[in-house]
C-alpha cells in the first residue's frame, strides 16, 4: 500500500519552482506575473510609506503639543467684582495650584498670566501672545527648556523675555535685542485708557517645533507680567501638566475638585480633539484606499496563474495520469502565485522601510528638483514631513498583502487541480 504524501511536499516544491524559472517561450510565468509581483510591491510599498508617515505626524503633532502647552488649563468661571464688572482671574493662585499639584499623576502647576499684545522692533511689528510665568516653572517646560534649537541664555529669564524663532525672526532681532511691547489695555487715566509700551530685553530664543507656537510665543517674568496686564496680585489660569496626558480623562474630576468650586478645565484633547478625530478618520479611510491597491495588484495574480495554468494544460495531464492527486496539482499552483506575493511583500517592505528611514534626504531631494516651497509650515503646523516606522505598520501591511496574495491564489490553483487529464491529453 502505497503512503500519501505530505502535503506540501519537496516534489511540489520542485515542480512549483521549474514552473516559475521556465522561460515565457516554454510555457512558463508571463509578464501578467511580472505585472503583479511590481504592482504588490509598490502597493505595499505606498503602504508602509503612509503608515509610517501617519504615526510619525501624529507623533510629532502630540509630541509639540504635550511639550509646550499645558495637559489641563485650570480658570475660573465668571464673577462680578464690587464694581459689576465680570472677573476670571484667579487670587489665590499660589494655594490652588499647590492643591492641584497634590492630586495624583501631576507633575507640575503654575500659575499663568496671558495676554495678547503687539511686539515692535523699529518698523517691524508682529502680533504676539505673552505667558507670564516664573522662572522655575519655564525650566519644567520640556519644549522651551530642551528645544530643537535655542540663543541665548533661558538662567536669565528673569531680566528679560524668551521668546519663539517665529517671532525674532519676523521683528529681525536676537538674543541680546531689545523688543517693545505694546498692549491696548495700558494705564488708566482720567481721559480713558492710553496703551501701555515698554522694552524688554531678548534673553533667550526657541524653536519648540510647531510653527504657530514659534510664531506667537513671548514667555515673561510672572511678576512683570502681572504689572504689565494690570494683574497685580492674580492669576488667569493654572497651567497643569500631568505624567500620562494620553489619559487625562479619568483625572479631571479630581482636578477639579481640588481646584475648587468656581473652577473650569480645559483639556489638550479638548483644543485638539477634533484636529486628531479628523486624523484618524483621514488614516482609515487611506488605509482602505491603499488596501485596494493592494487587492488590485493581488488580482494580477489570478491573470498570470491562470495563463500559466492554460499553458501548462498537457503537464498537467501527464502528472495526474502518473498519479499526482488534485490536492497536489492545487498546492503546486499555490505555490506558484503564492510565492509571487511573498517576493512582492518583502520587496514592498524593504522599499517602505527605506522610506520612512531615509525621508529627510529623500524629501529635501525633492524639495530641491521642485524648486522648494514644497512644504508650507505656516499651513501644516510642522517645519518637516515626519515619518515613524513602527512594527504594527508593517506587519499590518505585510498580512493584508499575503493575506489576499493567498486567497487570490486559491481559485486559479483549484481550477488547476479539477482539470480533467483526459481532455488534457486529447489533443497531444
Amino acid at each position: 500500500m502505497s503512503k500519501t504524501p505530505m502535503p506540501f511536499a519537496r516534489f511540489e516544491w520542485m515542480i512549483a519552482w521549474r514552473y516559475l524559472r521556465a522561460k515565457r517561450a516554454e510555457g512558463g510565468v508571463s509578464v501578467m506575473t511580472w505585472i503583479s509581483l511590481i504592482g504588490i510591491t509598490l502597493a505595499v510599498f505606498a503602504l508602509i510609506a503612509t503608515l509610517s508617515v501617519r504615526s510619525g505626524f501624529r507623533t510629532d503633532f502630540v509630541g509639540t503639543i504635550l511639550g509646550a502647552n499645558a495637559h489641563v488649563t485650570v480658570y475660573n468661571s465668571a464673577q462680578a467684582d464690587e464694581y459689576g464688572r465680570l472677573d476670571r482671574t484667579i487670587k489665590d493662585y499660589d494655594e490652588m495650584a499647590a492643591r492641584i499639584a497634590a492630586v495624583k499623576g501631576v507633575t507640575r502647576a503654575a500659575p499663568l498670566v496671558r495676554g495678547q499684545v503687539m511686539g515692535n522692533k523699529g518698523g517691524r511689528n508682529a502680533g504676539i501672545e505673552v505667558y507670564g510665568i516664573t522662572a522655575e516653572n519655564l525650566m519644567t517646560i520640556p519644549k522651551v527648556a530642551n528645544p530643537e534649537e535655542s540663543y541665548g541664555d533661558i538662567t536669565r529669564f528673569g531680566e528679560g523675555v524668551a521668546i519663539g524663532s517665529g517671532v525674532a525672526r519676523e521683528l529681525g532681532v536676537s538674543s541680546g535685542d531689545h523688543i517693545k511691547i505694546i498692549s491696548p489695555n495700558g494705564v488708566k487715566t482720567a481721559f480713558g485708557t492710553s496703551p501701555r509700551v515698554k522694552a524688554f530685553e531678548v534673553t533667550y530664543v526657541f524653536t519648540a517645533g510647531r510653527y504657530d507656537i514659534d510664531r506667537t510665543r513671548v514667555y515673561m517674568p510672572l511678576a512683570e507680567a502681572q504689572s504689565f496686564f494690570n494683574r497685580e496680585g492674580a492669576v488667569d489660569e493654572i497651567e497643569v501638566m500631568v505624567e500620562e496626558p494620553e489619559e487625562i480623562a479619568p483625572m479631571q474630576l479630581d482636578l477639579l475638585r481640588a481646584a475648587g468650586e468656581r473652577a473650569q478645565l480645559w483639556a489638550w484633547t479638548d483644543a485638539s480633539g477634533s484636529f486628531l478625530r479628523a486624523l484618524e478618520v483621514e488614516d482609515n479611510v487611506m488605509f482602505i484606499i491603499l488596501s485596494i491597491l493592494v487587492l488590485v495588484a493581488a488580482m494580477n495574480i489570478v491573470s498570470g496563474l491562470i495563463m500559466l495554468v492554460k499553458n501548462k494544460g498537457r503537464d498537467i495531464g501527464i502528472l495526474r495520469t502518473m498519479g499526482l492527486s488534485e490536492g497536489s496539482v492545487l498546492r503546486v499552483f499555490f505555490i506558484c502565485g503564492a510565492f509571487t506575493g511573498i517576493i512582492g511583500t518583502g520587496m514592498g517592505v524593504v522599499l517602505g522601510c527605506l522610506f520612512a528611514i531615509y525621508i529627510d534626504p529623500i524629501f529635501s531631494a525633492v524639495n530641491y528638483f521642485s524648486g522648494g516651497g514644497v512644504w508650507d509650515p505656516s499651513v501644516r503646523g510642522i517645519y518637516n514631513l515626519p515619518a515613524e516606522l513602527r512594527f504594527e505598520d508593517v506587519m499590518s501591511a505585510v498580512i493584508l498583502s499575503l493575506g489576499l496574495s493567498f486567497v487570490v491564489t486559491i481559485f486559479p490553483a483549484r481550477r488547476a487541480a479539477r482539470m480533467n487529464p483526459v481532455e488534457a491529453l486529447r489533443y497531444e
